[in-house]
């Protein structure tokens, strides 16, 4: 194969990788700040629940307090009944007194209800609780681990533009130059000519073509996509020897 088109396919492989990391560190902060949104939700309920729960109980403690001034009016009323003087006052203190009775039982009624409703409450509220504790340790370890692998990746990026300086060094100016420019605009440059079709594109290969780039003596491009385009023939093997000395030191045989 030929020696430029070695270095530019070592250079794809650079770039590809290097793709696929700029991609992840793109990602990652995403994926932080949507656990993140997702926390915030989880933390809004919770507090919705407290909120219940906090309402529940000073309902409870206004009936509470409702029931108290009722029957320190019934008392009264009581005490003032004793000194009515006739019966049209002592029937209207009785019947104050019923309707303040009567305050008293809804009220008590009602702190019923609220009782039922505070056991619900408050195991929404430990079950909220406990649940974002855990769900805060989760998110720490995966912001942890998420900037250890942005870290690793950066370190993995600097060491991948270093050995792309190398290999451009390696590399003719003008497939160098060629391999940039059509890397602008797709992310592979150097294409397979494989059964005769350009790898990338799958265009049909001019025979002539296909010749010169068997031939490997220079650079060829597809007529269609204007990729750079390579050779790799296949290895030279035989079932009751296995691959031919060819294969063996790495080389491929063209058999066809």
């Amino acid at each position: 194969m030929n020696q430029d088109i070695e270095a530019a396919l070592h250079l794809q492989r650079i770039d590809v990788q290097r793709g696929e990391l700029e991609k992840e560190l793109a990602a990652l902060p995403k994926h932080i700040a949507a656990i993140e949104k997702q926390l915030d939700a989880h933390q809004r309920k919770l507090e919705a629940d407290r909120a219940l729960l906090g309402a529940n109980q000073k309902d409870r403690r206004g009936q509470e307090a409702d029931i108290q001034t009722h029957q320190q009016k019934i008392s009264k009323l009581r005490e003032q009944m004793m000194s009515a003087k006739t019966n049209e006052q002592y029937r209207a203190f009785q019947s104050e007194i019923t309707f303040c009775e009567e305050s008293v039982k809804k009220c008590e009624d009602r702190i019923l209800v609220l009782m039922e409703q505070t056991e619900t409450l408050e195991a929404n509220v430990k079950a909220a609780e406990a649940a974002l504790a855990a769900e805060k340790t989760a998110v720490e370890a995966e912001k942890a681990e998420a900037r250890k692998r942005a870290a690793a990746d950066m370190a993995k990026l600097k060491e991948l533009a270093a050995e792309r300086a190398e290999v451009q060094k390696a590399i003719a100016a003008p497939v160098c130059t060629a391999y940039e420019r059509i890397r602008k605009r797709t992310s592979i440059a150097v294409a397979e000519a494989a059964g005769g079709r350009c790898g990338a594109c799958q265009l049909e290969l001019r025979p002539q073509l296909m010749q010169e780039i068997r031939k490997g003596d220079g650079i060829q491009y597809c007529e269609n996509c204007r990729r750079i385009l390579y050779y790799n023939p296949t290895i030279a093997f035989d079932p009751a020897t296995g691959p031919g000395p060819a294969a063996v030191s790495g080389k491929r045989v063209d058999m066809t």
